[in-house]
């Protein structure tokens, strides 16, 4: 049986279930956090070490300014009122991306990551203002400045992801068929999972279904 360390998620759909079901996008986002907090229980039951979850893109700038507005005050929300508990259930978060965000809010996240270092049961990756070009035109510029050896082992080093195995697991959800510049080197053998339903309409059963079908795999990595 095939064995699963890392999950990624691209939890879309959000702002479609929103005015589909209430009338509004932000209403999606609020609901999609509840399906993140049962994804997060459930990968603990299951014993996966590592999750990381596609908050918010670098492509997500474009987005109408209350929208974004609204996704940083519920971020900022769940972190406040969350933060005890994933430090209490021994989950370390890691942000990946660029922090260029309100002060407050990067003080906010260097808090959280702090108070949950240590801890060792799940890893939960959450990547925020995070674009995968951006992340690999940023590692060849720092072994370009630091006069080093352009190879895999490097280029590694130089990543957000640096320390995280690659996913071994990613599933996208909300019917759509693309990465969208989402941990573009680290997938290159990850098996993926498109998932109709939309993200605040994903469950436990639903992630159960795809775990159990991924470790009927074979995976052979080029190999026969």
């Amino acid at each position: 049986m095939t064995t699963i360390n890392h999950v990624a998620i691209i939890m879309d759909g959000n702002g479609r279930w929103g005015i589909r079901n209430k009338k509004n996008r932000n209403l999606g986002h609020k609901q999609g956090l509840v399906t993140l907090e049962t994804i997060v229980k459930k990968t603990i039951r299951k014993k996966i070490k590592y999750l990381t979850l596609f908050t918010f893109s670098t492509e997500n700038w474009k987005r109408p300014k209350n929208e974004i507005k609204y996704l940083f005050n519920l971020l900022e929300y769940f972190l406040k009122n969350k933060i005890k508990e994933l430090d209490y259930n021994n989950i370390k978060l890691k942000i990946i991306g660029s922090k260029k965000f309100p002060p407050k809010l990067n003080k906010l996240l260097n808090y959280c990551e702090k108070k949950t270092s240590k801890n060792k049961k799940l890893q939960l990756n959450l990547a925020i203002n995070y674009g995968s070009k951006s992340e690999l035109l940023l590692a060849f510029r720092n072994l370009k400045k630091e006069n080093t050896k352009i190879n895999e082992k490097n280029l590694e080093k130089n990543l957000q992801t640096k320390g995280i195995p690659d996913p071994d697991l990613l599933i996208r959800t909300g019917n759509t068929k693309r990465l969208s510049n989402f941990l573009l080197w680290q997938i290159a053998y990850t098996e993926i999972f498109f998932e109709k339903k939309l993200w605040p309409d994903f469950n436990k059963n639903d992630f159960n279904k795809i775990i159990s079908n991924f470790k009927k795999l074979k995976r052979n990595f080029g190999n026969i």
